[in-house]
């Protein structure tokens, strides 16, 4: 029985958010322990893909003075970007090549501007790459209302085809070239798609988790 593989977290927090006008990562999550300050997008990535994981590993940028404590404190791993201006391939570039680095064979890969996906979610997704892997798949990605969304999946064939690819390159990109690799795996949670990209999203995000109390 071949081995399962070593997976390792990686949370992608290199972006310089300039439409929101403050660091995503440390937008307070939940909103209802936002006077809590370990408890923001960031901290929340980082301890639901800890559940899950070997280690999770952040990639950051020009903003990593001001991750470094929050990164630590949550016990993650913290690993810069020398060309965040790349955008966020160059940053998924420098996460996997720190998780090979590390000795870990797969990773599952978040981003920092949402809130983590449902801890089920997470614990599915790992299940069904473990599954879809032994059957010769690279990729695990999940579905929500027909949009493909985060955190995913990959193993070494796809972090070997996301490191060999040029640095103008997109992770959809890469991803599309090697689809009869990836398996879509639905899921019932909608955080995997969203985004926060304005005060305006957030605003909105914090009145919807109200309105579910």
């Amino acid at each position: 029985m071949a081995r399962a593989p070593s997976i390792c977290g990686v949370v992608l927090a290199a972006g310089a958010s300039t439409r929101m006008g403050s660091d995503k990562a440390l937008l307070p999550w939940p909103p209802a322990t936002s006077a809590r300050a370990q408890h923001t997008f960031l901290a929340a990535q980082i301890e639901a893909l800890q559940r899950s994981t070997d280690l999770v590993i952040v990639v950051t940028g020009a903003n990593s003075k001001r991750l470094e404590p929050l990164i630590y404190a949550a016990g993650g791993f913290l690993v810069q970007n020398p060309t965040p201006e790349g955008g966020q391939f160059s940053s998924l570039q420098t996460g996997l090549r720190d998780v090979l680095g590390r000795g870990r064979d797969a990773a599952m890969v978040a981003l920092v501007d949402r809130p983590p996906a449902l801890p089920a979610t997470v614990n599915r997704l790992r299940e069904a790459f473990l599954e879809h892997v032994e059957r010769g798949y690279w990729a695990v990605v999940p579905e929500y209302g027909g949009r493909h969304g985060h955190p995913v999946a990959i193993g070494r064939e796809m972090i070997s085809a996301f490191l060999a690819a040029l640095p103008t390159a997109t992770a959809r990109e890469v991803e599309h070239a090697n689809q009869s690799r990836v398996a879509y795996v639905k899921v019932d949670d909608p955080r995997i798609c969203l985004n926060v990209d304005t005060p305006q999203d957030y605003a909105r995000l914090v009145s919807e988790r109200a309105g579910e109390r």
